[in-house]
């Protein structure tokens, strides 16, 4: 083996051994049991148990016909775990459907019953005519059921009608990375020019990487393909608190200014009521239907017609900032949504009186 087999080896084969652990990481160690994480920890194991077989194959073809059955075994699982992987992630299913648990069981009986009975071994032209061909098909079919479910987010892709969220991006990239793969081995199953076994093992080991590194930079892994990420419910405000809070809110609105901060936020509000953010803003929508723009808007304009009917000194755009908005366009629109009218003709209205 020269320099340029062996790193090509080395890259492979490590390729094979941290999806490995990146599959046991999704299966055994992240925090929320998902079940998409789940299958796509069992994906990964099968796909590297398919890929592992390719390389110690290709540089020894002399192993044992065991590790060719193994291989071809895992591959057959492939298609299956992508599938189910996809449907719960983009059915955003929490618990394993008995269907599913049969189809499984179903397939592991079939192709651990199809490796005592011939083995391959005894029955290699059986395999590599036949069984090869099956599991290929089969592959296929699972890979095309999986693409169907992800057209919605492919024609968002295409059409670019709507940004991609996380979740999407990383679904089609699961999916895309096993299309690429299977191409790759079954251009090897066919023998097409300039390819072999270890395409594809150079390819996952690419794909993986790539994974591996953008996952680094992301502190949640757990939550990496919901769709809807869970949120905690947030504990409804009753009608006594709610009018006692409003009360609170407006006065601390006054006595302090707040509404004269043009960074205002809705925390900085809910801290001097003691109450969360959420609840807050759960307050103002529920119990004056309106947002928590509108809400502090509401006090800066009633402010601005203050100083616009009592100092005609200061320009109509000095008002906008002197009462906390941070443009004049912003003072403008939100001034006309309430009052009905312009600052301009505002002003005009009240020096005739």
């Amino acid at each position: 083996m020269n320099v340029s087999q062996g790193l090509l080896f080395f890259f492979s084969a490590l390729g094979t051994f941290n999806a490995l652990i990146l599959g046991v990481y999704f299966f055994f160690f992240t925090r929320k049991k998902y079940l998409t994480n789940y299958f796509l920890g069992a994906l990964l194991f099968v796909l590297s148990v398919r890929v592992g077989k390719s390389v110690f194959l290709h540089f020894n073809g002399s192993l044992p016909k065991i590790y060719l059955q193994v291989g071809l075994s895992a591959c057959f699982f492939i298609g299956p775990f992508l599938y189910y992987f996809l449907r719960s992630a983009t059915g955003q299913i929490g618990t394993l459907k008995r269907s599913w648990t049969w189809s499984l069981a179903l397939l592991f009986t079939l192709i651990i019953t199809a490796g005592i009975r011939f083995p391959y071994q005894d029955y290699p032209v059986l395999w590599t005519h036949y069984f090869v061909w099956a599991i290929y098909t089969q592959w296929l079919i699972y890979l095309l059921s999986a693409g169907f479910l992800l057209k919605g987010m492919f024609k968002k892709l295409l059409l670019k009608e709507s940004p991609m969220t996380a979740p999407e991006t990383w679904l089609l990239m699961i999916f895309i990375s096993n299309a690429i793969i299977f191409i790759f081995y079954f251009l090897a199953l066919i023998n097409a020019p300039f390819t072999s076994y270890i395409s594809g093992a150079v390819v996952f080991s690419f794909i993986l990487y790539l994974i591996i590194s953008v996952i680094l930079y992301r502190k949640k892994t757990d939550d990496l393909f919901l769709l809807t990420p869970n949120k905690p419910p947030v504990k409804r405000v009753n009608e006594a608190d709610a009018e006692i809070l409003i009360r609170k809110l407006e006065k601390i609105m006054l006595e302090n200014e707040f509404y004269k901060n043009p960074d205002l936020k809705l925390s900085d509000l809910s801290k001097g009521i003691n109450i969360s953010s959420h609840q807050l803003s759960q307050l103002l929508n529920d119990n004056l239907g309106k947002n928590f723009t509108t809400f502090v808007n509401e006090f800066r304009i009633k402010e601005a017609c203050k100083i616009i009917s009592t100092d005609d000194r200061l320009t109509l755009e000095s008002i906008g900032y002197e009462v906390g908005f941070n443009s004049k366009s912003t003072f403008f629109a939100a001034f006309k949504k309430q009052t009905n009218t312009t600052p301009l003709n505002y002003q005009q209205s009240m020096l005739k009186q």
